[in-house]
């Protein structure tokens, strides 16, 4: 139950915290998994990030987070044909008919939150035998009544690693929360095999039911 967890402040100062793990892949090989996390996300973060979850935070203003695209923009002719063709993108001829903006994708939990973690800072990252790491736009930890602690990290793009093809993840993003024990050693899941939940009463992201999801990073130890 996520309820168990024990919030704790959330500081972004302090040394960086390192950890290692292991995943498997197919015909029993294995991979070397290394987190790396700059900060803690603040309790503005967390916030942030639920209450886009719950469909309650307030939308981003025009001209702040990323910036808007213009279709028009020459620079797009490659990735949006209709912006290059002779004014029929909206500047005049047939394309004038049909200036009406398409309808907004309906909100969803999951859009919401990949949307929020675009605009995210990067407090972190996760590694592995790929070229490129994964930026971990949430950390947040908390206590555990044995010592413990439940490290909840939250990646902008989706992290498979150790996960079988056939376990498509409906997110864009991965949830990975681990559970350490008071030696800084656990486990890892991910919602890439099970989904998220936001906890009221913990005030936490989280999967739903972490003790039904399968192991996923193995061996997770905290390293310098």
């Amino acid at each position: 139950m996520l309820a168990a967890a024990l919030a704790c402040a959330q500081t972004p100062a302090g040394a960086p915290v390192n950890f290692t793990a292991t995943v498997d892949l197919a015909g029993g090989a294995h991979d070397s998994i290394r987190i790396n996390i700059l900060r803690w996300s603040t309790d503005a973060d967390r916030d942030q990030l639920i209450g886009a979850w719950n469909l309650t935070a307030a939308p981003t203003p025009a001209g702040r987070g990323r910036p808007a695209i213009d279709e028009n923009d020459p620079a797009l002719a490659d990735v949006n044909p209709a912006a290059g063709r002779g004014g029929r993108g909206g500047r005049g001829g047939r394309g004038g008919r049909g200036g009406e903006a398409a309808e907004a994708p309906k909100p969803t939990p999951e859009r919401s939150l990949k949307a929020a973690l675009e605009r995210a800072m990067t407090v972190g990252y996760v590694w592995t035998s790929e070229v490129t790491g994964y930026a971990v736009r949430y950390a947040a930890r908390s206590a555990q009544p044995d010592g413990g602690e439940r490290i909840v990290l939250v990646t902008e793009r989706p992290f498979a690693a150790g996960t079988p093809a056939a376990n498509a993840s409906p997110y864009e993003f991965t949830l990975i929360e681990l559970h350490l024990n008071s030696k800084g050693e656990g486990e890892g899941k991910t919602s890439a095999t099970g989904k998220i939940a936001a906890d009221a009463a913990a005030k936490s992201l989280g999967l739903e039911n972490y003790a039904a999801a399968p192991v996923v990073l193995k061996s997770v130890k905290r390293s310098k």
